[in-house]
């Protein structure tokens, strides 16, 4: 079974949202100037939007638990030693913040409550990515320096 995750609200983003919607409504409700009522419908209106809008973690479809993202993007040159470190130590995977590209991006969901991480290697083909390696599982302690 192939391992998928979709995007999810986090605990975060409810939070935000449900603020706004309270603060729009105190807004709305207190009589002291049309303009403070305009910017409270405002809030009311966009808290209400990102309820069904803001989604910033992702879930596991196998095991149902949350996990972060983070996205890495290097050069084309490095595909081969990319794939080969994610297979046998992902640890030695270097970020170099100047050397990097758009070519190649791997994608890591973390859950450190958890302790899983999962990376999958994507290439860039014109207008999309498209998939280079399978979904791998490890430790997170595994992948710590890549989602520092």
């Amino acid at each position: 079974m192939e391992t998928q995750f979709v995007k999810v609200q986090s605990n975060k983003d409810i939070i935000i949202s449900v603020l706004l919607i309270i603060m729009g409504s105190i807004l709305i409700a207190t009589p002291v100037g049309a303009s403070l009522n305009v910017v409270g419908g405002m809030l009311f209106f966009t808290g209400l939007i990102m309820v069904f809008v803001l989604k910033s973690n992702y879930k596991n479809l196998d095991d149902g638990m949350k996990y972060a993202k983070k996205e890495l993007y290097f050069v084309n040159g490095v595909k081969d030693t990319l794939l080969a470190a994610m297979k046998s130590a992902p640890e030695s995977i270097e970020v170099n913040a100047k050397a990097n590209g758009n070519t190649l991006r791997l994608d890591v969901y973390y859950n450190k409550a958890a302790n899983k991480a999962y990376m999958q290697l994507f290439e860039y083909v014109p207008y999309r990515y498209e998939v280079c390696s399978d979904m791998m599982e490890y430790d997170v302690a595994q992948v710590e320096k890549l989602i520092k």
